[in-house]
């Protein structure tokens, strides 16, 4: 844990606007580790983001000065990962779902947010959805990023999509364990076993971080008590699918809450859950992007010369002098 803390104030020294990191207790004992930036923007709707799987509040250094521009941004380590306490979960999917949405929960009204604007990145955007189910009064939209357990597994072989390589790699190595146990065998060897199966890590934060920064963070995320991630083992069946779909839920979210969905321009997360959402959901707003798209329609208007950016680096906005990448309508 101690390693973590360093690592993790090494990243968060590149932040340029105001910020504060702590502790946040909750009733039961549970301490959720939270960063706030830009604390003192408190006349607009908070955004609260939730990480995904394996992840901590430092995967979020290419978002958190531009998203915290024009109002003040909430991100913590999930329940069972980072900075945060690491509980044991019950066993069955539903127990563990509705234990991380508790804590978000909690986490919500001890910091005392009537309201904000949830965005969850893959796992985060499974339990963000679960948690607007349950509580929609506190949701004003709803932004989901790669989220992972929305569709249903296939009973076609022919219709289930590749995994990306680096999952192929760990599957072979792990077979039934947990699904990072691969990197506490590992020991010391961890960090630049990190950047074996995930090379693509230090590209993405190459504006950040010429070193092994990124996979050390990842690494000691993991290294300790796998709580969480024995939660999401009971969640998931086969890494790629939920045991509790959420498409078979999506419809009991309250019609006046919004969502927007976000694919990256490489996702291995089927992207057609956006439009079965929308089928889903009529007389609501859903709004589903796919940077893959935008990008290339980008491409088409301003011509061959203009610079794209890495997806993720945080300035996706300036894709070209008078070509911004479209909004979600909430952060407009």
């Amino acid at each position: 844990m101690s390693q973590l803390k360093n690592v993790e104030a090494r990243i968060l020294q590149c932040l340029q606007n105001k910020f504060l990191a702590r502790y946040v207790s909750l009733p039961n004992q549970n301490k959720i580790w939270t960063v706030t930036v830009s604390p003192e923007l408190r006349d607009r709707t908070p955004l609260v983001m939730v990480h995904g799987f394996g992840g901590g509040v430092g995967l979020w250094i290419l978002n958190m000065d531009s998203l915290s521009a024009r109002r003040t941004l909430h991100t913590f380590d999930l329940l069972g990962f980072g900075r945060s306490s690491r509980p044991t979960f019950p066993r069955d999917p539903e127990g563990a779902e509705d234990e991380f949405v508790t804590s978000i929960e909690t986490w919500r009204e001890t910091m005392g947010i009537p309201s904000m604007i949830l965005l969850g990145h893959s796992l985060g955007g499974f339990l963000a959805t679960s948690y607007s189910i349950k509580y929609p009064e506190r949701v004003k939209h709803l932004i989901l990023v790669d989220p992972w357990g929305f569709p249903l597994r296939p009973t076609d072989p022919s219709e289930i999509r590749a995994p990306p390589t680096w999952f192929k790699a760990v599957v072979s190595v792990l077979g039934r364990s947990n699904p990072l146990a691969v990197l506490r065998v590992a020991g010391p060897w961890g960090p630049g076993l990190v950047q074996r199966f995930r090379p693509d890590f230090k590209r993405k934060f190459a504006d950040f971080f010429e070193d092994d920064t990124i996979s050390e963070y990842i690494y000691h995320c993991n290294a300790q008590n796998p709580s969480g991630e024995t939660a999401f083992k009971a969640m998931m069946e086969s890494f790629g699918w939920a045991r509790r779909p959420m498409l078979e839920r999506i419809h009991l979210i309250r019609k006046d809450v919004p969502i927007t969905m976000i694919y990256g321009a490489n996702t291995w997360i089927d992207t057609s859950t956006g439009k079965k959402v929308k089928m889903q959901r009529p007389d609501s707003y859903v709004r589903d992007m796919n940077l893959r798209k935008i990008l290339l329609e980008a491409f088409l208007q301003v011509g061959p010369t203009c610079p794209v950016p890495r997806v993720g680096s945080g300035r996706e906005h300036l894709l070209c002098a008078g070509t911004p990448l479209p909004t979600p309508q909430c952060l407009s």
